[in-house]
């Protein structure tokens, strides 16, 4: 799986770029803030239809382009899966309202998988990534929900079934937490919680069951990877927290709740009816807090994802280098989840994350992506890398929203 081609018209800063890409290592140098992130950021957004920048489309338009009639941005890739072409389009349009005010714009977006309009669950996963930031230490340090985000990324890439399903129970959660509102205003019966319950029961079995799944495959992965990382000093768990597990008093307490090295020989899926029945005796357990709180507090929409190192959780006691090596050990397992599952490497995205490791670390990250069909690696400096390295690579010099090649140093 690979890049052919990349066109970006009025995506951030480049006005109009087309760009031949082969099945290579691309290292894109510049200084900052002149457009190697946003060629990165292109090319994730055609692959999950998010920005991994940004949560709002209307800001990879080009704001030169504001002033026109009708300013827009068309971003298009061909690339290769499986030995045949395929094109992924996306146009994002801002429009005046006709007898609006003539200062408010709508904004819509229009995604086409080979020439034919698509939904954006249609185009998930079909061209499969990994994107490495400088960033990605709050995958570690951060909120909860930037490592739910994560889980549901990878695993919309892997699994269209778990895209559609964790969509659906995303509109069972905003619908049954009005319901619960309405209930505590007493506009409602509280009655009408059984048809909801049903539902998100059986939407939240199948998300649970999947990134359970997920998390004892990238731990089987991460645990060798940190060791070879920090020369076999550290042992990485990961570990699923479910807010069911907090419900477990009025549930079978033999449910695999947790996804750590414990349960990790329990096969590849959980007992669905047996998760649906237990997620159904806890919101009945929990109904009447539900109700004055007017939100839904046990699911997937709640859960977490820990690290822990020699027994010692690193989201509240690592250091920032271990964050930081956790981090990049988890997004190279991903590397080989997604192979595993699809049979053909992902596109690696590294966005200057080199300068960040040390020396030995680098050298690991290098000798591993280097594995990969294609890879794009930003950097403000090529002395970062050896002559081994850069003699592989195509160098590409990006300044101002302009991409040329250059000659190997």
């Amino acid at each position: 799986m690979y890049l052919k081609h990349l066109t970006l018209i009025n995506f951030r800063n480049y006005t109009r770029l087309e760009l031949d890409l082969p099945a290579r290592i691309h290292v894109l140098q510049g200084e900052n803030a002149q457009g190697k992130t946003n060629l990165l950021e292109s090319i994730y957004y055609l692959s999950t239809t998010w920005s991994p920048i940004t949560s709002s489309d209307r800001q990879l338009i080009n704001w030169a382009v504001d002033q026109e009639p009708i300013p827009h941005a068309d971003i298009r890739i061909v690339f290769v899966r499986e030995e045949k072409e395929r094109t992924i389009e996306v146009t994002l349009v801002k429009e005046r309202q006709v007898g609006g005010d003539p200062a408010q714009m709508s904004f819509r977006r229009r995604i086409r998988l080979d020439g034919v309009p698509r939904r954006p669950l249609d185009v998930v996963g079909q061209l499969k990534v990994v994107l490495f930031l400088p960033q990605d230490i709050a995958l570690v340090d951060g909120p909860p929900v930037g490592r739910r985000h994560y889980l549901n990324v990878t695993l919309c890439q892997i699994d269209s079934v778990y895209c559609r399903s964790l969509s659906r129970y995303n509109r069972v959660i905003t619908q049954r937490n009005a319901l619960l509102r309405r209930i505590r205003e007493g506009q409602a019966s509280i009655s009408e919680l059984d048809y909801w319950d049903e539902q998100i029961s059986k939407l939240g079995a199948y998300v649970l069951s999947r990134r359970l799944w997920a998390v004892r495959e990238l731990g089987g992965e991460v645990e060798a990877i940190q060791r070879s990382l920090t020369g076999g000093q550290e042992n990485l768990l990961l570990r699923y927290e479910s807010t069911l597990e907090r419900q477990q008093e009025p549930v079978d307490k033999g449910l695999p709740l947790r996804s750590d090295a414990e349960n990790a020989a329990q096969g590849e899926g959980e007992d669905l009816p047996h998760l649906e029945a237990a997620f159904l005796q806890a919101y009945r357990a929990v109904r009447s807090e539900e109700v004055a709180r007017g939100v839904t507090i046990v699911g997937p929409h709640r859960d977490d994802l820990r690290f822990l190192v020699n027994g010692i959780d690193m989201t509240v006691f690592g250091s920032r280098g271990q964050q930081r090596t956790i981090a990049l050990a988890l997004k190279l397992a991903e590397v080989t989840l997604m192979y595993r599952q699809s049979g053909e490497m992902p596109i690696l995205l590294l966005d200057d994350v080199i300068s960040e490791l040390d020396q030995g670390r680098r050298r690991f990250l290098l000798e591993e992506v280097s594995k990969a069909q294609q890879v794009f690696i930003t950097t403000t400096d090529l002395a970062y890398y050896g002559r081994e390295f850069l003699d592989k690579a195509l160098l590409w010099r990006v300044s101002a929203g302009a991409i040329v090649p250059i000659a190997s140093p």
